[in-house]
């Protein structure tokens, strides 16, 4: 098998045209449930680098290497981003919220926001009472009961007509940009930046030529903000024999973030490897190796019960799948300026292209043979 020629780092895995892609990707709304238009793009993009593709009934959508092999591994990243549904309406025009995934109250006063309808994005703004007129020692903070939608209505009459109803989903406007040269930033990164990951693995492969001598499945779920449920649909129709997940896990270098609490996890050191029940550690060690071998920088995090990933839907599935967890350094998860370290981009990218030439056909995983 033929070696991919970039590497990570100053070589350059995202180019131009790759991080051109990014950036379209980011930039399209893609809620929990409303993924569609951001499935049709990242399949767009990935059907030249695979032989053939498959989607469901709930838009899950997988990329197929060497679809007639028996063994199938899986690479896998979710599609959705968090965002708010309209909730009730005030006979003034004002519109109260439910979370679509863990939607971040605190974040939410003077942001701006796409509401989506039948007739076409509404504009509001998430409003608040100003400085001047708040009580100092008795100001309220931002709660699901407080927070509210404004736009620019004088009655739910209004609303209506602007084709506003309970239901729409409401999205953050904020765009994908990149600071200092250094990180990648914007909404949605957790995890739509996990789907580009394992699309620039797909071209890779391509481009180098790799030959692998199983069936690589390259699945973008949907639904994992609200329980990992497009993985647990997909887990069915491929019923895998191997999984590698990537997501997202918090960076704790900066202000207000507890190491006891969360681990020592930095951005720019290298793509997190995670310990825990539903992590096979064969697998895991395999990766780990694949690591020390090729010289990808690396850390590592413990999980408790379970990893909060799509990881756990895939090793608890079908009789248990052998599944392990690679995971992107964050900064500020579910808030509009979510950080990711350009290297660490390319890092997670390389180590899952160097691990899949490591699984063998009909690899056996068991730790009891």
């Amino acid at each position: 098998m033929s070696k991919v020629k970039k590497k990570a780092g100053k070589a350059g895995i995202v180019g131009k045209a790759e991080l051109e892609f990014l950036t379209r990707y980011i930039n399209n709304p893609s809620p929990t449930g409303f993924e569609s238009k951001g499935q049709q793009m990242w399949l767009d993009y990935i059907r030249p680098y695979v032989d053939e593709y498959m989607t469901d009934n709930y838009g899950n959508v997988v990329g197929v290497i060497n679809p007639t092999a028996k063994y199938k591994v899986v690479i896998e990243a979710h599609a959705d981003e968090i965002s708010w549904f309209v909730h009730y309406i005030t006979k003034d025009g004002f519109v109260y919220l439910r979370r679509n995934g863990g939607s971040d109250h605190q974040i939410a006063p003077s942001k701006r926001v796409n509401i989506h309808s039948k007739k076409g994005v509404v504009k509001a703004v998430f409003g608040w009472p100003a400085i001047h007129v708040r009580e100092p020692g008795k100001e309220e903070t931002p709660t699901l009961k407080n927070i509210f939608l404004d736009l620019g209505c004088t009655s739910d009459k209004e609303v209506a007509e602007l084709g506003v109803h309970v239901g729409c989903v409401v999205t953050y406007e904020d765009e994908f940009m990149v600071l200092n040269d250094r990180y990648y930033t914007g909404r949605a990164l957790d995890n739509r930046i996990g789907g580009f990951i394992i699309a620039q693995v797909a071209r890779l492969l391509k481009q180098s030529r790799t030959k692998l001598p199983y069936g690589l499945y390259i699945v973008n779920a949907v639904q994992e903000e609200v329980g990992l449920r497009g993985a647990e649909m997909i887990t069915e129709s491929i019923r895998a024999n191997v999984a590698i997940v990537t997501d997202v896990t918090h960076d704790t270098q900066t202000p207000m973030m507890n190491k006891i609490a969360q681990g020592d996890i930095s951005c720019g050191k290298g793509p997190s490897l995670t310990y825990g029940p539903a992590v096979h550690n064969n697998l895991l060690d395999l990766i780990i190796n694949t690591a020390e071998k090729n010289k990808i920088p690396f850390q590592r995090e413990a999980a408790s019960r379970s990893t909060g990933t799509d990881t756990d839907a895939f090793a608890y599935s079908t009789g248990g799948i052998p599944s392990a967890l690679i995971s992107l350094p964050l900064r500020y998860m579910h808030t509009t300026v979510e950080s990711v370290h350009k290297d660490d981009v390319e890092h997670v990218i390389q180590l899952i292209v160097e691990s899949l030439k490591n699984i063998k056909n009909n690899h056996d995983f068991r730790y009891i043979r």
